[in-house]
């Protein structure tokens, strides 16, 4: 499902666009200033980011500047009521990906959003995905430690590319439930757990070096010992 985190000051506005959102299909995280948003992004890593650009305190060329700096590449649609070409022109030399004028048509925002999606670097989510000498393919659902073929079920694949997605960054038990299975399970539930020994039983099948390290009491990292 395609998350799409929105970032406004605005009460009515963002649970306007939030039902707007919601009701095509989205999942739709929200934040009201910028140092919400850079705690979203980092936590939930969202498809796009809908950004204001007027907000107290870090506004959203700030938000945008600062994920830029950290190398993230998270699509971002600008909001803003500033409409001169220069301020376009800011915006978009900052590193945002689409830039919309308030007042706007919530049509014309989903629209923005699903051509964002369509662009070719979005497709890097398709492309193989290799780590060390564990490699997945999303396309052919393939998966293979060195030479070595193992199978995986659909969860376990979804798991093992999601962690694959982010290697050498700590994901916290939360978030990887919320990811990928899409909603929290009960503080009780080792459904998680028992996931990542089923991973790690069939990526070391063969003998190879741990690559699924577990920081205890957080969650889990995708790292060579």
């Amino acid at each position: 499902m395609v998350t799409v985190l929105i970032v406004d000051d605005d009460p009515k506005l963002l649970k306007m666009l939030q039902r707007t959102l919601v009701y095509e299909g989205l999942r739709v995280l929200s934040a009201t200033n910028g140092n919400e948003a850079l705690a979203e992004v980092q936590a939930h890593h969202p498809d796009v980011v809908v950004l204001d650009w007027l907000m107290p305190g870090l506004d959203g060329i700030g938000v945008l500047e600062r994920l830029r700096a950290a190398g993230d590449k998270t699509l971002v649609l600008m909001l803003t009521a500033r409409d001169a070409v220069e301020n376009r022109v800011e915006g978009l030399e900052s590193g945002a990906d689409d830039y919309l004028v308030k007042p706007f048509a919530p049509a014309e925002l989903l629209a923005r959003i699903h051509a964002l999606l369509r662009r070719p670097s979005v497709a890097i989510q398709s492309e193989r995905q290799a780590y060390a000498d564990l490699y997945l393919d999303p396309v052919t659902r393939e998966t293979r430690r060195g030479d070595r073929p193992f199978e995986l079920t659909s969860k376990e694949f979804d798991l093992l590319q999601y962690l694959m997605r982010h290697p050498r960054q700590v994901l916290l038990r939360e978030q990887i439930l919320q990811e990928v299975w899409g909603y929290d399970f009960g503080g009780d539930d080792n459904v998680l757990e028992v996931y990542i020994g089923y991973l790690r039983k069939k990526t070391e099948a063969g003998g190879e070096p741990r690559l699924i390290q577990t920081v205890r009491g957080v969650g889990y990292v995708l790292r060579e010992e």
